[in-house]
């Protein structure tokens, strides 16, 4: 399939897009704009795009309206950390407490903290294992690989990661389990967050250190 074939056969439905527009529109208005007749405006653009992302998912307006009132700053993705730490040949992954199913180690990157101190952290606390991230794998556009839809946006950095001690994985608040699985016997995975083939990725650059980052 072409690249352009596949991106398009990922795209967000139109709903989507255009309610993801009109957040955007309404977020940048109510950060720059100091006119009260153009604020409320602008909230009313919000509202809309809500109504329109509810109407689309079947979701509640009032709480996705919450969802986009609670961002700041101009809209800009967001960005989604994970670590592929791979110890004799098996793979560190967590269970989630949402769903159940299992991901990589990782979550959304905090102000005032690199992409590797972020996924590190976030592997401290999800599975009790003290890593340091020594390559990018992988930058994706999370809407063009096929996850599950978000009604924000997001980047996705998947980073090969070194397992500073021989410790045995715990699971943290948000997780249920932690523990190492083989690329043969993998579980159920949470598609929101990881996907086989990024699994797959994530072995392959084990194997072949000298292997390029990918990007969108």
């Amino acid at each position: 399939m072409a690249e352009r074939d596949k991106a398009e056969s990922h795209a967000a439905p139109a709903w989507l897009q255009w309610s993801r527009r009109l957040q955007g529109i309404a977020q940048a208005g109510l950060t720059y704009s100091h006119d009260l007749y153009d604020r409320d405006r602008y909230r009313q653009v919000r509202r809309v795009a809500a109504e329109m992302g509810a109407a689309g998912s079947r979701g509640d307006h009032e709480a996705i309206e919450a969802f986009f009132a609670s961002q700041r700053g101009y809209p800009t993705p967001k960005i989604d950390v994970r670590a592929a730490v791979v110890v004799d040949d098996r793979i560190l992954l967590v269970r989630e407490r949402d769903d159940g199913a299992w991901a990589l180690p990782g979550g959304w990157a905090d102000i005032g903290e690199s992409p590797a101190q972020a996924v590190e952290r976030e592997t401290r606390e999800e599975a009790g294992v003290d890593v340091e991230a020594i390559k990018l794998l992988a930058l994706y556009d999370r809407e063009q690989r096929g996850h599950p839809r978000h009604p924000e946006y997001s980047y996705k950095a998947i980073f090969a990661c070194r397992s500073r001690e021989l410790a045995q994985p715990m699971p943290g608040p948000e997780t249920l389990e932690a523990g190492f699985f083989a690329a043969d016997a993998l579980p159920e995975l949470s598609l929101a967050r990881v996907l086989p083939e990024q699994i797959a990725l994530a072995f392959a650059h084990i194997r072949a250190p000298e292997l390029p980052t990918e990007f969108d």
